[in-house]
């Protein structure tokens, strides 16, 4: 079963087409949480590695009946060093433990015997004294093509030989990305031919569900051009920032949507891990994310049933 098959399973099965992203900011972390690692570990990378790590464990703990994956933002582990690190790769370990599907978010990018060990690490093998191992082995992971197929090539070869996936940058959700994603070359803008491209690579990756294991970042904020984009990739599913925190609600992702009600992993995360800042009870984050987790689910699969998308 190849990844697309796999995600749309479990997005069916949890009847969620949602993910909820581990953006564990240290800063933003419960108080008291912090202040128990501090006094047992001391003021140091391991103690902020392994608050964070028990901070995501009971976020997980929360969520996992309610949503299918996880999506993991490196920068605020990479940040902390080795220490940080391990928390990363004991979240990825946890959560696949807790039956998720983990979506790494580095958008690695580079080429040639690079961009080979980038994927090699993340999604493929790595050679142990001979050997041929399994490293930090994500789901998925998010790619920045602006390097050129030199620097995708590696990743699909490991999408396709290792069961993994792939979201490919193509319209972001920042206000900034039209500085380049939208100039124009021709008559068409540079997010209409990076769409041709996420196409085309994904043609030979479909799943018996009909979806490619090759996806596409396509931001929620701009709900027009996701309209033009979904034509361009009708078979691949798109990871859609910018729901929430961002400003996006549950009217601007449906165009992210196929007519059968998939093709979409809706992400958001400040708003549903960091929920207990709205009420100040910190001791309740875990049980306050999960509502938020839930609310989020009804207003995206209430939008779909109302829009009449799909079989919701």
């Amino acid at each position: 079963m190849n990844f697309a098959d796999r995600l749309l399973e479990a997005i069916d099965k949890k009847r969620n087409p949602s993910v909820i992203g581990l953006d564990s900011d240290f800063t933003k972390l419960p108080n008291s949480l912090k202040q128990d690692f501090r006094e047992r570990f001391g003021s140091n990378f391991e103690a902020v590695g392994k608050c964070i790590l028990e901070f995501n464990r009971r976020i997980m703990d929360s969520i996992k009946d309610v949503v299918p994956a996880v999506k993991i933002q490196m920068a605020f582990y990479e940040q902390y060093g080795h220490q940080g690190m391990k928390a990363f790769e004991d979240t990825v370990t946890y959560a696949k433990q807790r039956g998720l599907i983990v979506i790494e978010d580095a958008k690695r990018n580079d080429i040639g015997n690079t961009a080979r060990a980038y994927s090699a690490g993340h999604l493929g093998r790595v050679d142990l004294f001979g050997d041929s191992v399994r490293s930090i082995d994500v789901d998925c992971i998010t790619v920045n093509p602006y390097l050129g197929s030199d620097g995708i090539v590696p990743f699909l070869e490991d999408v396709k030989g290792n069961e993994k996936g792939v979201f490919i940058l193509v319209k972001t959700s920042n206000p900034s990305s039209s500085e380049l994603q939208d100039l124009t070359s021709g008559d068409r803008k540079i997010y209409e031919i990076m769409a041709d491209y996420v196409n085309k690579w994904g043609s030979s990756m479909v799943g018996e569900k009909g979806y490619s294991s090759v996806g596409a970042v396509v931001g929620a904020t701009y709900p027009k051009e996701v309209k033009i984009l979904r034509k361009i990739m009708p078979r691949s599913i798109f990871l859609v920032p910018g729901y929430g925190a961002q400003g996006g609600g549950a009217r601007d992702v449906l165009p992210s949507f196929n007519p059968d009600g998939f093709g979409a992993l809706i992400h958001s995360a400040r708003g549903v891990i960091f929920a207990y800042e709205k009420t100040g009870d910190e001791n309740e984050f875990n049980s306050l994310a999960r509502e938020a987790a839930l609310r989020m689910k009804d207003d995206i699969t209430l939008a779909l049933k109302e829009s009449k998308i799909g079989n919701w």
